[in-house]
């Protein structure tokens, strides 16, 4: 509640408060001591020459800048450098296994599954392990063997119980 009322008496009249501030007078420099405004007069008239000099321009410098040429480009990075030396080879693709068509995918890049496939081998290796070997997982999918058995260490699915509680009866059908 004390924010509102603040919020209020701070944007009171803001405009015309904002308006005012910029109609004024922009500030001056602040005022010289008097004994300053000596001291830069007298330096100012016995370094006349320093002046000049200063303001002067230099034909020798003038003319080697007129022969100064820059000439620059972009640095190539080293990924761009990588693909001009080697020639890009065609990947290889293979089709999905498994009954899930309804997705849209027509091939996936050798090394790769997809989602579905993921969950499917997981599934298989959890059920059968005997059968579903890391190595006969890598082959089937054309993946790596270290990646596979990464994959079946740290990944699991999910597994769905529902249990009965002890105290409720269960619902007679029908």
């Amino acid at each position: 509640m004390g924010a509102a009322v603040v919020r209020a008496i701070k944007n009171f009249n803001l405009e015309n408060r904002a308006a005012r501030e910029i109609s004024k007078a922009k500030p001056s420099a602040a005022p010289r001591h008097p004994s300053t405004r000596s001291l830069l007069r007298e330096q100012m008239s016995g370094q006349a020459d320093i002046k000049g000099e200063i303001v002067r321009k230099d034909d020798k410098l003038l003319s080697l800048l007129r022969d100064v040429y820059v000439n620059s480009r972009d640095p190539v990075s080293s990924a761009q450098d990588k693909d001009a030396r080697t020639p890009t080879e065609p990947k290889e693709f293979r089709l999905p296994k498994g009954n899930h068509f309804d997705i849209n995918i027509e091939n996936i890049p050798k090394g790769k599954v997809s989602i579905v496939e993921a969950l499917t081998l997981l599934n298989n290796h959890k059920l059968s392990p005997d059968t579903w070997t890391a190595e006969k997982i890598a082959e089937e999918y054309h993946l790596e063997q270290k990646d596979v058995n990464s994959v079946l260490k740290y990944f699991t699915t999910f597994e769905v119980k529902i249990l009965p509680s002890e105290d409720k009866k269960a619902i007679q059908s029908k």
